[in-house]
């Protein structure tokens, strides 16, 4: 389960940033994990969830939304939504197609409380 390690990062650069801006309590974490990046939401939330307590995430809610994937296809020469690597284009039945969206995981933002 990658997600445990992705939320330890994630906590990482919560708290680098609570030490440079000065922040104590994160309410509202807001992440964006695309559908083609490999990520089980459900998972991440539950890792996150795990290591919150005793943390600037403890008691945040975890918003995680699921920008859909696109590719271009080599083929047709068009951007197409797929829901996951290795499918075929819907326009022309492809499989040339280079993911362009949809991949990445991060932190979109983040509400935070002061002392």
């Amino acid at each position: 389960m990658h997600e445990a390690s992705l939320a330890g990062g994630i906590l990482k650069l919560v708290e680098d940033n609570a030490r440079r801006e000065g922040f104590v309590r994160v309410t509202t974490l807001r992440l964006e994990a695309g559908q083609l990046a490999g990520v089980e939401p459900r998972a991440l939330r539950f890792a996150l969830e795990a290591l919150a307590p005793g943390t600037c995430l403890q008691g945040a809610v975890f918003e995680i939304d699921e920008p859909p994937g696109q590719a271009w296809c080599m083929h047709c020469c068009s951007t197409v939504s797929i829901v996951q690597r290795g499918s075929a284009c819907p326009r022309c039945e492809g499989y040339q197609l280079q993911p362009v969206g949809g991949t990445e995981l991060r932190v979109v933002d983040m509400l935070v409380e002061d002392v």
